[in-house]
């Protein structure tokens, strides 16, 4: 499973399920063009993993930051780090969001059911927004 969030606050803006074993680097470009397709605006800089080393597979026009790779400085840097907070994003999915359990059959049940736990994620997150700016909602 590939998975886009966003730098500031995590929102999941893409995500899709990556059949057989590709390579890491040659997910990228699909998924910037699915993050593109569904919010309309294409990202300038992604932070990877090390799974993303090498230039080939990069999509021009985007900076790709491949943390561990070299030393970064500044805003690149804080960039780099935040990277990491996919993970617990990742481990809510499988846990929260019922991503280890799949009922739908085939590779698009799986990409259908990966859309649709990002979707409950954000729902979810939007839900806690809504109710700590409101105090709380009143429940019939």
């Amino acid at each position: 499973m590939v998975l886009v969030t966003t730098s500031a606050s995590n929102w999941i803006v893409g995500a899709d399920a990556v059949h057989g074993n590709p390579y890491d680097g040659a997910t990228l470009s699909e998924v910037i063009e699915q993050t593109n397709q569904l919010t309309g605006v294409t990202p300038k800089q992604a932070a990877v993993d090390k799974g993303f080393r090498g230039t080939k597979h990069h999509p021009e026009g985007l900076q790709v930051l491949v943390a561990g790779t070299r030393k970064f400085k500044g805003v690149l840097k804080r960039l780099v780090k935040r990277r990491s907070a996919i993970e617990p994003v990742i481990g809510h999915l499988k846990h929260d969001h019922a991503l280890g359990r799949n009922f739908l059959k085939g590779k698009q049940g799986d990409r259908i059911n990966a859309l649709l736990t990002a979707c409950g994620f954000n729902l979810r997150k939007l839900y806690r927004c809504c109710l700590d700016a409101a105090g709380s909602f009143a429940m019939a």
